[in-house]
């Protein structure tokens, strides 16, 4: 199964539109920060906990990188004019960088990056911050309409994996503007502690939320390599669609009545945890389907 895939991500490099290769590379470079982030804290022996902690430049970095690739992957098959998508990626881009940056400057100079208005640079940098999510909501949005406004002559599996993906996205944006909205009132209201600590709360939506938008679309395109049905893989997908929901939901309860993932109650952990089995086991089907099918050739798209 390896050289299929490996043949057709490279056909997705080489058939991308230039501002999606751009994308991809600075992706890979926010990542690969991330990952220099995470070896030098290791190496350090610091903290992975609080506002100071270089965990941040970590997990902004992967996950920053992770999704600039996803998105301009995903919106590579949703009908936009050029100038349109040029646009919305770019702006997209731009945000996914400052934000990566800005946090990792902050971490490495000792000083929390959010919520942060003790000094007139560190106040600036808290609402460029704030304003770069605002842009990342918004060309997410744009994207998320187009996708819902024009199918663009996709296979069923991979419209409903493209648009659902995009809406999950939006939650966990949404999630990061109420993190914001909540961290800057109560660090205006003289209590920074407060802030992180009621912001931090919404954390686990928001980390769940983040990559539907990855791993929707890359269940339907895994299952373009088998030998089933296109209403088979509809029906895969949609499951994949049903058990992500269900899972961002019983996450998004626990967060917003302030109940740890790990000690809610008995039925939603069961939920949940059914929930993400169910999503891990279509990853696992898509895969193996591909595998078992004597479908996989160098030449499926």
């Amino acid at each position: 199964m390896t050289q299929p895939v490996v043949n057709a991500v490279t056909r997705i490099w080489r058939d991308g539109r230039r501002g999606e290769r751009v994308a991809y590379v600075v992706g890979a470079v926010l990542f690969a920060s991330g990952v220099v982030n995470a070896v030098v804290l290791l190496a350090s022996g610091g903290t992975w906990l609080g506002p100071v902690s270089l965990r941040k430049a970590v997990t902004f970095g992967l996950s920053f990188g992770l999704t600039l690739v996803s998105v301009a992957w995903a919106t590579s098959y949703v009908r936009l004019r050029p100038r349109a998508r040029a646009g919305l990626l770019g702006a997209f881009l731009v945000a996914c960088v400052a934000e990566v940056v800005l946090v990792t400057m902050q971490a490495w100079r000792g000083v929390p990056s959010h919520f942060n208005f003790e000094t007139g640079f560190d106040t600036v940098v808290s609402m460029s911050l704030a304003a770069g999510g605002g842009v990342i909501v918004v060309t997410a949005l744009g994207f998320t309409a187009a996708a819902f406004r024009s199918p663009g002559g996709l296979a069923p599996s991979m419209l409903v994996a493209v648009r659902f993906g995009l809406l999950v996205l939006m939650v966990a944006l949404a999630t990061g503007a109420v993190m914001i909205g909540r961290g800057v009132t109560e660090s205006r209201g003289g209590d920074a502690q407060l802030a992180y600590t009621t912001a931090g709360a919404l954390k686990p939506l928001h980390a769940v939320a983040m990559h539907a938008i990855l791993v929707l679309p890359a269940i339907a395109w895994l299952l373009r390599f088998s030998g089933l049905s296109e209403r088979a893989r509809l029906r895969t997908v949609w499951l994949a669609v049903a058990a992500d929901a269900v899972l961002t939901a019983v996450i998004g309860i626990e967060a917003f009545t302030g109940i740890p993932p790990f000690t809610a109650p008995w039925g939603l952990l069961a939920l949940s945890g059914v929930a993400a089995a169910v999503l891990a086991g279509t990853v696992v089907f898509s895969l193996i389907s591909g595998k078992s099918s004597g479908y996989l050739s160098a030449s499926n798209p």
